[in-house]
C-alpha cells in the first residue's frame, strides 16, 4: 500500500485519515515496508495494461478508505533462516533485480520480497511461483496465511516455491519525517500468474478491482476515490504502458533512491519531493512533477513554480 494519505485541507498540521503531519515532531525511523502492483493486460482487443487496486476499510487507522495496492509492514517471520535455505527443500527462489538498491545486504533485500509475496498472497490472493499452481491451491494457501500460520510452513505444505525473481523493483518511498507512523516502502511490479485471479480479503480491504492507470488517476482528479501520493506517481509512470514488457522497461529505468518528500505548511500546503526547491535533496530521485499540493482535499502532482517562496 502507499506509506501516506490525506483527505482533507491542512494547515500547520493535519490529522486527516488518523494521520498528523507536525514538522516540528520528533522524527521517527521508519518501518520497512513493501508494496505490489499486480499488472495483467487488458482483456479483449485494447493494447493496454491494467493493474489491481483494493480499498482499505474505511474505518483502518491508516489510509482508511484509501484506494491502495497491495502491501505492508515487514514481518520478523519474513526475515526467518527458512527462506535461506538451498536445494530441493527451498521454499523460496531468486531475489529481485537491484537488490542492494532496496536493502542494505541480500537477506533484508530477501526478506523484503518475501514480505511483498506474503502481503501479496493475504491482500489479493495472488502469488508469484516458481511453478503455476491452480486457483484452489492458491485459494488453500491463502487461507492458512489469513488463519496466521507461517507463510514458510504453508509453501512446503503445498509444495511451492516462490519465484521472488518474478518482483521487478520499481520505487522506494519514505513517509515523510512530520509524520508519527512512518514507512521505508519498496514498490514491486509484477505480472498476474497464469491461472491465478486477484480479489480483495475483504477484511483490511473492502473491496478490489482492475483499471487502467489512466483510468484510476480519472477516478481521482473527479473526487471518486482517494490516493497517496506515491500511488498517484506509479499510476503516472504506468499510464503509457501497453504491455507487461513495457511496465518493465518503465520499472527498470526507475532511480531506486529513497524518495522522502518534505511536508511544507502553508496556503497550500504541499510535498516537495527531492529535485524541488523546497527539498533538500537536489538530486532528481522520481520521473514527473517535484511536488504535490493539496487542492481541495487531495495531494495532486504540480511542478514547482518558477521562484518559489518555500526554497
Amino acid at each position: 500500500m502507499g506509506t501516506f494519505y490525506e483527505r482533507a485541507p491542512l494547515s500547520q498540521k493535519a490529522t486527516p485519515a488518523g494521520l498528523s503531519f507536525d514538522p516540528n515532531r520528533e522524527i521517527v525511523v521508519p518501518r520497512d515496508a513493501a508494496t505490489v502492483i499486480v499488472v495483467r493486460v487488458a482483456p479483449g482487443a485494447a493494447r493496454t495494461v491494467e493493474v489491481f487496486c483494493v480499498v482499505r476499510h474505511a474505518k483502518s487507522g491508516f489510509l482508511g478508505g484509501a484506494v491502495v495496492f497491495p502491501g505492508g509492514k515487514v514481518d520478523e517471520a519474513d526475515a526467518a533462516d527458512a527462506w535461506h535455505v538451498e536445494g530441493n527443500s527451498a521454499i523460496a527462489q531468486g531475489l529481485p533485480e537491484r537488490p542492494l538498491e532496496i536493502a542494505d545486504d541480500l537477506r533484508k533485500a530477501r526478506a523484503v520480497a518475501v514480505s511483498a509475496a506474503r502481503e501479496t498472497l493475504e491482500e489479493a490472493g495472488v502469488v508469484p511461483v516458481a511453478t503455476a499452481v491452480d486457483k484452489s491451491k492458491v485459494a488453500a494457501m491463502r487461507a492458512a496465511a489469513d488463519a496466521k500460520r507461517p507463510l514458510a510452513d504453508v509453501l512446503a505444505e503445498h509444495g511451492a516455491v516462490l519465484d521472488l525473481g518474478a518482483l521487478i523493483p520499481f520505487a522506494r518511498w519514505i513517509t515523510p519525517e512530520a509524520e508519527a507512523r512512518r514507512f521505508d516502502a519498496r514498490f514491486f511490479v509484477v505480472e498476474l500468474p497464469a491461472g491465478q485471479e486477484a480479489t480483495s480479503d475483504g477484511h483490511e480491504t473492502t473491496a478490489g478491482f482492475w483499471a487502467t492507470p489512466s483510468a484510476v488517476i480519472d477516478r481521482f482528479m473527479r473526487g471518486e476515490v482517494q490516493l497517496a501520493p506515491p500511488t498517484t506517481r506509479c499510476l503516472e509512470l504506468l499510464a503509457p504502458a501497453r504491455s507487461f514488457a513495457d511496465v518493465v522497461a518503465i520499472a527498470r529505468r526507475q532511480s531506486l533512491a529513497p524518495v522522502c518528500p518534505r511536508f511544507c505548511p502553508g496556503d497550500p500546503p504541499f510535498l516537495a519531493l527531492p529535485g524541488d526547491p523546497a527539498h533538500e535533496v537536489h538530486e532528481l530521485r522520481v520521473e514527473g512533477p517535484t511536488r504535490f499540493v493539496l487542492r481541495d482535499g487531495r495531494f495532486v502532482s504540480e511542478a514547482a513554480p518558477d521562484h518559489d517562496p518555500e526554497a
